[in-house]
């Protein structure tokens, strides 16, 4: 990538607990952008599983990185994001990767549009093997993110993937960062949060993959997710409109997000848009 002096340090902090098989590959992924203006840290909880001796092989190459207990994810990525100096944070599960050229992008998003406080961009779902998830006509499962409100988070959900979410260092911690006492909704909260002082910006470009796999958190404390869900509905006023008007912001939302995904099936059909892994 071209040398710029003005690029903005970015902060992506990995959180890890036995993710050997995949953990490697994330590292690989965030080291590979190039971005002149990166800060890495690896947050691990105490793997037994080899991880370690991964992470260790890309010592020289990180910010920092350690081993031991925590209280959680959230409470991982915060102490990360406290040690980072970053002007631009996010963070990346140690089964998810970044896309060649991500960084550039956001690091560029944000050169040009001083007053956005957060960015959202395009995922694709992939298996544990890498390859792609496909949706009932065949195209693979992906999609552009979304222009977030406040609106949008509180009636239909995010519109995006967590690991194409970036946020300016000043926000996050003005809105008092993660909710530690959350396992599976702190993101979310954060969003809601930040979506109060202002709407995410859009990239819409592929930034990141997110991995399905028996042993992710979709998957082992769903419940869990639910759960939370429903106390950050409460807390956010969800629950204070009418019934129909839930029903109506939703199907508005949902109608939007059908609409935006079925032209992203169209351009990967007709080969105007790639979807990559």
């Amino acid at each position: 990538m071209n040398y710029n002096p003005y690029w903005p340090k970015i902060s992506i902090v990995t959180p890890s607990l036995n993710q050997g098989e995949f953990i490697e590959k994330t590292i690989n992924s965030v080291l590979s952008q190039n971005y002149p203006a990166l800060e890495y840290i690896i947050m691990d909880g105490g793997s037994t599983d080899g991880s370690v001796e991964i992470i260790k092989k890309y010592a020289d190459r990180l910010t920092y990185w350690e081993s031991g207990p925590d209280q959680g994810q959230a409470d991982a990525i915060y102490r990360g994001f406290e040690r980072s100096t970053g002007e631009i944070l996010g963070y990346l599960n140690s089964d998810d990767i970044l896309l060649p050229g991500c960084l550039e992008k956001v690091g560029r998003f944000f050169m040009a549009y001083p007053k956005e406080e957060w960015v959202v961009g395009g995922t694709v779902a992939i298996g544990p093997n890498g390859q792609h998830f496909y949706d009932r006509i065949g195209t693979p499962s992906c999609n552009l993110g979304a222009s977030v409100s406040f609106g949008r988070l509180l009636f239909s959900g995010c519109g995006f993937i967590q690991p194409a979410s970036f946020w300016r260092r000043g926000p996050f911690f003005a809105v008092g960062g993660f909710d530690r006492s959350l396992q599976f909704c702190f993101d979310y909260d954060l969003y809601f949060r930040l979506a109060q002082r202002r709407p995410s910006g859009q990239i819409k470009e592929f930034l990141a993959c997110f991995r399905h796999h028996p042993k992710s958190k979709s998957c082992t404390i769903r419940n869990i997710c639910d759960s939370e869900n429903d106390i950050l509905w409460k807390k956010y006023g969800r629950y204070q409109k009418s019934k129909l008007y839930r029903k109506m912001a939703a199907f508005s939302y949902s109608l939007e997000n059908r609409i935006k995904h079925r032209i992203i099936q169209i351009k990967i059909f007709l080969g105007l848009l790639r979807c990559p892994t």
